[in-house]
């Protein structure tokens, strides 16, 4: 059986049945990205699938192989991170570059902002974030920092939830994982969050 076909089986199992996207033109053998991030990979908020297009090479192989190296989606309560690791499991270092350079290669717009809060004390609390991530929060490679303006706001507040609650980055063998851990301890509340991303959304 091809790497398409244990994809498209393990996918199904995995999620049931889902109304295909609009056709996209895809390489050959790539479809089932689209089946959950949609077409342009601009993200499926109704499956929590995020926006992939507008990230950096290193970071989306990175994270493919921390799914696939059970770095993430490990975690019990962890139920959409779970669905990639069979998903990526399947993916020889070939085959990530491939999928990498198809993702890199693909534009969709900027998600619109979903998450309202107090941008002004957000505004604070994301000065320790811009470290990292850059006062702009557009990334920066060297540091293995992703843009946070390319992702879903919606995803950027699941993921700090997740590293903030245990979910995500608590291995010892995910280094980028446990500085987010620690970065996150700044973000108290759910509101904490909430604003931290309301502020990430003036920088679009």
């Amino acid at each position: 059986m091809s790497v398409k076909a244990l994809l498209c089986a393990v996918l199904f199992s995995l999620c049931g049945t889902f109304v295909q996207a609009e056709p996209a033109p895809t390489p050959e053998g790539l479809e089932f990205c689209t089946v959950c991030h949609g077409n342009q990979l601009k993200g499926n908020s109704n499956i929590a699938a995020p926006r992939l297009s507008g990230l950096d090479a290193d970071y989306l192989a990175r994270q493919l192989k921390a799914f696939r190296q059970g770095m993430r989606g490990a975690h019990p309560d962890d139920e959409n991170g779970s669905l990639m690791r069979p998903m990526s499991s399947l993916l020889s270092e070939a085959d990530i570059a491939q999928v990498v350079k198809w993702i890199t290669a693909t534009e969709s717009p900027v998600p619109a902002p979903s998450i309202t809060g107090d941008s002004e004390h957000g505004r604070q609390l994301f000065q320790s974030c811009a470290a990292c991530h850059g006062a702009n929060a557009m990334g920066n490679v060297q540091l293995g920092a992703p843009s946070l303006v390319a992702l879903n706001d919606w995803y950027v507040v699941n993921q700090l939830q997740h590293f903030r609650d245990g979910l995500r980055g608590e291995q010892a063998s995910d280094t980028y994982g446990q500085m987010m851990v620690a970065a996150s301890k700044v973000l108290s509340s759910n509101q904490d969050i909430n604003d931290v991303v309301a502020y990430i959304n003036t920088l679009k």
